[in-house]
């Protein structure tokens, strides 16, 4: 059972919405984020990318950085760019992207959850990334951003989020950028709070989607208060950090591609040779191929696209890693005639994800930075549950989430 919790959501009040809030930390650089922010200081880069508060070139693991978002959240609620609502409640965040619109709830997932496997992951992490974020969420005392989650699709929760989409939206509004739309409205009926408990605690499993650094990091440091506190109880704050559930069939996961330096020595035809023993090649001249189902490949070599077709018994069809066209694409093109085999550390291999489109991996190898581009089929939302479920781990670089969640719609405290 999952259990999950309301809370009172720190927020800008709605004539700020959209100087406050901002991209997640981990899709822009400290320079992007400097130029997003230029000229707002209600920014929330300002909290979560605060080392643009200091001179270029300052390490954003410097303990002074940290000390600046501390002290910048204080300002900002001081100020009333943030303002905490005054009692508990869930949210429901919508984003709308090409016409297609998700609705996800906003919770308190509880961290016992989290080290129990309730909460399921299907990504390793990094143990620097983690203590990066652990930093962050220690010092502000706070979960600034929230994680993606996915659960079981359930037609009693869309009838109470649907209750609440009918009505008037706290805040609504496009991103600049990339255009897509950020909608929440405030669940404050009590009713409908303790159904929507009762309705998680029901679920066996919630999955992680996005963000297992920011879930690694929320939970790892509910438990460091927990056992720092000689009064623990179980039911204080810091025992919840804050995720976007979203019912699973709504999600929409990307193609992630790869683009590849060069050939490991090999001629553009002695490449081609070399994959066909493992996948049925076919030309595709000069116009952009897209895969077309699972275990079909798209290649684009010196100007020319290729379709690449798995051949039966290269493949586990039985096996929920061993099925995966990130799995074979690594293990019979990367490894075995590339020779990459660690994808986290060779610098040969780059990912692109595919919101860019294909035509940035034509680009890439078209100017001569890459040999070689391979765009894969994207993983279904039902692939990564049972991936999790079997408490198997995905290869890295395989699941790309669009849109990504705003920051700076709601914070959560962690006291």
């Amino acid at each position: 059972m999952a259990i999950v919790k309301p809370f009172k959501g720190i927020r800008p009040p709605k004539s700020m919405v959209e100087e406050v809030a901002s991209r997640p930390y981990d899709v822009l650089n400290s320079e992007e984020a400097r130029e997003e922010a230029k000229g707002n200081e209600k920014s929330l880069y300002h909290i979560i990318k605060p080392e643009i508060d200091f001179p270029v070139g300052t390490d954003e693991h410097d303990s002074a950085v940290y000390d600046k978002a501390v002290e910048n959240f204080k300002m900002f609620q001081e100020k009333g760019w943030l303002v905490q609502d005054d009692k508990e409640n869930y949210y429901v965040y919508a984003q709308t992207m090409n016409g297609k619109t998700q609705y996800g709830l906003v919770v308190g997932a509880y961290v016992p959850d989290y080290m129990n496997g309730v909460i399921k992951k299907h990504e390793l992490t990094r143990r620097d990334k983690e203590e990066d974020r652990m930093k962050h969420v220690r010092v502000n005392n706070a979960n600034i951003e929230p994680v993606f989650f996915a659960y079981p699709d359930n037609a009693e929760l869309d009838a109470i989020v649907a209750k609440y989409t009918a009505r008037e939206p706290e805040y609504d509004f496009i991103a600049p950028g990339d255009g897509f739309g950020h909608t929440l409205w405030v669940i404050d009926e009590k009713d409908d709070i303790d159904r929507i408990t009762a309705l998680f605690a029901d679920m066996p499993a919630l999955y992680i989607a996005d963000g297992h650094h920011r879930s690694a990091a929320a939970a790892l440091v509910g438990a460091e208060k927990a056992a720092q506190n000689p009064n623990h109880k179980g039911d204080e704050e810091y025992n919840y950090f804050m995720a976007v559930c979203f019912p699973a069939s709504q999600l929409t996961i990307i193609d992630y591609n790869r683009v590849v330096k060069d050939l490991n020595g090999l001629t553009a035809e002695q490449f081609l040779k070399a994959l066909e023993k493992d996948f049925i090649v076919e030309e595709k001249g000069e116009s952009i191929y897209k895969p077309s189902s699972l275990h079909n490949f798209s290649l684009y070599l010196a100007g020319k696209w290729y379709s690449l077709t798995a051949k039966p018994g290269t493949y586990d069809d039985n096996d929920p890693i061993g099925v995966l066209d990130v799995t074979i694409s690594s293990n019979l093109i990367l490894d075995e005639i590339l020779g990459i085999k660690d994808l986290r550390s060779d610098k040969r291999i780059d990912f692109v994800g595919g919101i860019r489109g294909l035509e940035e991996l034509k680009r890439r190898v078209d100017s001569g930075e890459m040999a070689m581009a391979l765009a894969l089929y994207p993983v279904s939302m039902k692939q990564l549950m049972d991936i999790a479920d079997t408490g198997n781990i995905m290869p890295p670089k395989t699941t790309w989430f669009e849109p990504k969640l705003r920051s700076g719609l709601i914070i959560h405290k962690l006291e």
